[in-house]
């Protein structure tokens, strides 16, 4: 697999939705909240996975384990996307609890397990990694 006009985006959305994603969850905890903060980020967020989740439905790998170029981790696209319907029908219904949990856990599971599983040696980012690295 090579970098591909393709890739760059998805790999750029992602390390965006990445950074921005903590900017957003923390614009709303504690005792200074910042709204407009909240708001600005949590869109551009957003706006960051939906380019992250389209863009991986393009993105096939034939060498790994798969099913017609779509491996285990492409699993994360309808998961994300449904996530992100969901949070917004909680916030729409005024249920901020469920809306921030529903954030929160995309974050972590669609950023930071998603983003760990790319850095595996087999995948196209972490082949670049660890071999920059000198670690393979």
């Amino acid at each position: 697999m090579q970098l591909t006009p393709l890739i760059a985006v998805h790999m750029s959305a992602a390390i965006g939705a990445v950074l921005v994603g903590p900017v957003a969850l923390w614009a709303r905890k504690g005792r200074a909240q910042r709204p407009r903060l909240h708001r600005a980020f949590g869109y551009a967020w957003v706006t960051l996975m939906i380019v992250t989740a389209v863009s991986a439905i393009f993105i096939r790998d034939f060498g790994l384990p798969n099913l017609a170029g779509y491996t285990p981790i492409h699993l994360l696209v309808p998961v994300t996307l449904l996530g992100l319907v969901g949070a917004f029908y909680a916030l729409a219904k005024g249920n901020i609890a469920r809306h921030r949990q529903a954030m929160l856990s995309l974050y972590i599971g669609a950023c930071v397990v998603a983003g760990g599983l790319s850095l595996l040696p087999q995948r196209y980012l972490g082949q670049l990694l660890w071999s920059q690295l000198g670690l393979l």
